[in-house]
């Protein structure tokens, strides 16, 4: 891509020079800064300061739902800042958005919970959530249960310990992480893990063997947990083959484990469901959530536990004096009343039927891919589609790395008006915005098609 030729340069210059990106080469950016600088947006689209627009095909970072510009969020975070822009909720101090949004939210959940706590993201809601089971296990008189199992390729955020559980390499590389206690179970990416003449059902199965196996190995009553998202983001759209959760939650029931669900991704429509766990028949335990909890206008998590969980909690605190956890800006009056006005709109939108309808011509053309001379396979749910490129379908023989398939496609359908994320191996993640329509669904499944051509001429 050449955008970074053009726009305001001096502003270029200032983010190369000043601006420590995350996930980004650090040395590339260093040299040529930005690739892209985005300067305004509306609807499914944004604009960069080369003039170009772009429809939003990754949905920002999976977060940006109801698009880039809407009234009511505007208008609902001015009315708060107006009011009352900032109030701790330390000390048992708290103010109305913040005990609304708390009880509307667990009223929501996907099966029933009682308490929610707010943060800043969904790695922050995922490490407390770490730090809660470590504190309740004490308070239960079962120290030992310190361990999370979790997944390669998933994605549960950057802090300390929530990029412990994170399944992800490249960001435990050089850190001295992860953490001594997380364990990690298989991706269940059935098209590239599954035996030769294997069906998806004995794949899932297979899966939950190697799940107990590990419990048994390590020892039921030393695990306090199990992390997983409902469909897999951070691995690139990794939709679970056909009975996997029906074994991975037998399997959490027979050993009595901990399961926290993180919806972080999936939450608030991107399945075509309020909840992934919905999608997927699942039962959690916890659940975590952000992103589309604002709709991207604020940043905001929640996690939210069941009252159980709490009466455990509560022993301890009674003997401390106080529970010894909490960030500055959590549950902050602007987030709250905009979170509280994404939810609004869903409702009053129908955004999950809305969904529903344009997911069938979403995934029908997403699908009609899986012919095309790079694509090996195709799987999606809702608005959340993942491709895998290989350079040999039937065999399963990949791309060599040097070609960076999967990133020139990625440039390739940038070049020509559409963001899409490349993911490590060679795959394509696809989540536009879920107020999309059915006309920008086809115009960005054209640039796709264009860009994967492209590419093939040139590698072919």
């Amino acid at each position: 891509m050449d955008g970074r030729l053009h726009g305001d340069q001096s502003l270029r210059a200032h983010d190369r020079d000043h601006h420590l990106h995350g996930q980004t080469d650090l040395r590339r950016h260093g040299e040529d800064g930005p690739v892209v600088m985005v300067t305004e947006g509306d609807g499914v689209r944004f604009t960069t300061d080369d003039g170009r627009r772009l429809i939003d095909g990754f949905s920002g970072l999976g977060c940006v739902s109801l698009g880039y510009h809407n009234d009511r969020l505007a208008e609902a975070a001015k009315r708060q800042m107006d009011k009352l822009p900032f109030a701790p909720t330390f000390y048992g101090r708290s103010h109305p958005k913040v005990a609304e949004l708390a009880e509307r939210l667990t009223s929501m959940a996907a099966v029933p919970m009682d308490r929610a706590l707010f943060q800043c993201s969904g790695s922050e809601a995922n490490d407390s959530m770490i730090k809660f089971l470590w504190y309740r296990n004490i308070a239960r008189g079962q120290p030992e249960r310190r361990k999370i199992v979790s997944r390669w390729r998933g994605y549960y955020g950057n802090t300390v310990a929530a990029v412990s559980a994170s399944g992800q390499p490249h960001m435990h590389a050089k850190f001295g992480l992860p953490l001594p206690g997380f364990l990690k179970l298989s991706t269940p990416n059935y098209y590239l893990g599954h035996e030769e003449g294997e069906s998806e059902e004995e794949f899932s199965n297979r899966m939950a063997r190697e799940f107990e196996d590990l419990l048994l190995a390590e020892g039921p009553e030393t695990i306090a947990a199990f992390f997983a998202e409902p469909m897999q983001s951070g691995g690139g759209a990794i939709r679970p083959p056909q009975g996997y959760w029906q074994a991975m939650q037998a399997v959490i029931r027979r050993y009595d484990i901990h399961f926290h669900v993180d919806e972080v991704v999936c939450g608030f429509g991107r399945t075509g469901h309020l909840w992934g766990a919905e999608a997927f028949g699942l039962q959690p335990d916890s659940t975590s959530c952000a992103k589309a909890l604002t709709a991207a206008f604020f940043p905001m998590s929640a996690l939210m536990i069941k009252e159980d969980f709490y009466r455990d909690m509560l022993r301890n605190a009674d003997e401390v004096g106080v529970l010894g956890h909490g960030f500055t800006y959590a549950g902050h009056p602007v987030g709250a009343a905009v979170a509280l006005e994404a939810l609004q709109i869903y409702e009053d939108i129908d955004l999950i039927g809305h969904v529903r309808r344009v997911s069938a011509r979403f995934l029908e053309r997403c699908e009609a891919l899986a012919e095309h001379p790079l694509v090996a396979d195709v799987r999606g749910i809702g608005l959340f589609c993942g491709f895998q490129l290989m350079a040999d379908k039937r065999a399963r023989r990949p791309f060599a790395p040097g070609l960076k398939v999967g990133v020139r496609v990625q440039d390739a359908a940038h070049d020509r008006g559409l963001y899409l994320r490349s993911i490590p191996p060679d795959r394509l993640s696809f989540m536009p915005p879920l107020i999309i329509e059915e006309d920008e669904i086809d115009e960005a499944a054209d640039i796709l098609e264009q860009a994967l051509d492209a590419v093939w001429q040139e590698i072919r």
